[in-house]
């Protein structure tokens, strides 16, 4: 596999990366299978053959894993995914990449901005109140 360049990433993700967090919603029952009540992730799927781009990126960003992701779906293929869910390692790795270089897709752009704020919100600790989860729940909705 070729080197990465900057740019070639910041094309991969517009087109097949996620910014997300699940965030439990504080109001629902609490009969939940996660215990967890913030998730933050970055993540970017592909299908099989395209692993050795996934491992490359593990190598370039030096954080993450790449999963085998099954999908029994009707004309889908089985994929890998790179995910990185270390707040440390999206907060002082992904997160400035992103910053420096620019996603192109609006919806895309958004949802890194609002990425970055509920990182920044969760690094602060407003998760470990339930006003604080119940406003990070809120924003999350706004994202894609």
């Amino acid at each position: 596999m070729q080197m990465l360049t900057k740019d070639y990433i910041v094309g991969l993700v517009d087109g097949e990366g996620s910014f997300t967090a699940y965030i439990r919603d504080p109001d629902a029952p609490t009969n939940a299978k996660r215990r967890v009540k913030v998730e933050p992730r970055f993540y970017l799927k592909l299908i099989g053959r395209d692993k050795p781009v996934l491992d490359a990126l593990k190598k370039f960003f030096n954080c993450g894993n790449v999963y085998f992701q099954k999908d029994n779906r009707k004309n889908h293929q089985h994929c890998y995914r790179f995910e990185v869910a270390n707040r440390k390692d999206l907060t002082e790795k992904i997160i400035p990449f992103f910053k420096e270089n620019r996603l192109k897709f609006p919806s895309k752009k958004k949802d890194f901005t609002i990425f970055c704020d509920l990182m920044e919100r969760i690094n602060d600790g407003e998760h470990l109140t339930l006003d604080g989860l119940r406003n990070l729940h809120r924003i999350k909705q706004e994202m894609h």
